[in-house]
């Protein structure tokens, strides 16, 4: 099973037997709870090792968690470029629920950045449209530092810390090329482009899911604006989701835990729970 999701770049981290009780869950909430598997999808460019650090937030009250970042190219160019390129990943992504004979625990989604939000959005056209999916229980989903609409400024800037350590000519002519698709194809043309590929804000301004959702965000992040995901907020409750939101203030993309940890992890955990009181 672990060659299959080491295939893609997967990691799938089994929750401390038994779970910490001092620090984390104790005996009463592993009883109480079916506690879910939680699925964490990195913003681009996103290590392994930085995500570890939010699995610890989950693996210490006993839940399983699956860390998984997309390709940054794919992100940056294959989908500026209107190629759903992330979508068979999310396919074998939620296989691998079955490959570990975890389909039948409840789903919590944490999805950090657009790199996350893209490849969130295809698991969730597929869990409403592909019939081997339809049966999963998402029970809700947390953002980090998302969903934006295409922020040029913000595209770069993202990018750039991504090819920080590449060949500056390397470098330039990457961020030239992703510059030039998105103004192209996401701004100039996207009247017509949409038809084709719509963006991943507008696709979630109107998804079909229902479970709660917790926005974590920033007025000081440079890569997401904030008036960006107040809108998504404001659109997804009028949805009648049930939406939570935390405004940090003065922490930079995708640092909130960092700047804020003990309010991160308390509203991550408050939020699960919340979700998990829901089913019954």
């Amino acid at each position: 099973m672990a060659v299959r999701a080491e295939e893609f770049g997967c990691a799938v981290e089994m929750p401390s037997d038994p779970p910490e009780g001092s620090v984390g869950a104790s005996a009463e909430d592993v009883n109480k709870y079916n506690l879910p598997v939680v699925i964490l999808l990195g913003w681009a460019g996103c290590k392994d090792q930085y995500l570890m650090k939010y699995s610890t937030i989950y693996l210490k009250k006993g839940c399983i968690v699956i860390r998984y970042t997309a390709p940054w190219r794919l992100v940056f160019f294959s989908e500026s470029m209107g190629i759903r390129s992330l979508q068979n990943l999310a396919k074998k992504l939620l296989e691998l629920l079955f490959a570990y004979k975890m389909e039948m625990k409840p789903l919590l989604f944490h999805v950090f950045s657009n790199g996350g939000v893209m490849l969130y959005r295809y698991i969730v056209e597929l869990l409403h449209t592909h019939r081997q999916f339809q049966h999963l229980r998402v029970v809700g989903t947390v953002f980090d530092s998302a969903p934006g609409r295409k922020n040029l400024r913000g595209g770069l800037r993202a990018l750039s810390v991504v090819l920080e350590s590449t060949n500056v000519y390397v470098k330039y002519f990457l961020l030239l090329s992703f510059a030039v698709l998105v103004v192209t194809l996401r701004i100039l043309l996207y009247p017509l482009t949409r038809f084709v590929h719509e963006s991943h804000y507008d696709a979630m301004l109107k998804q079909p899911s229902f479970w709660p959702e917790l926005y974590l965000y920033s007025r000081a992040d440079g890569v997401i604006l904030a008036s960006d995901v107040e809108t998504m907020i404001e659109a997804r409750r009028q949805r009648q989701v049930p939406v939570k939101a935390v405004d940090f203030v003065n922490s930079a993309h995708v640092s909130h835990l960092r700047a804020h940890p003990a309010s991160y992890v308390t509203h991550c955990i408050s939020f699960m729970y919340s979700c998990l009181d829901s089913l019954k």
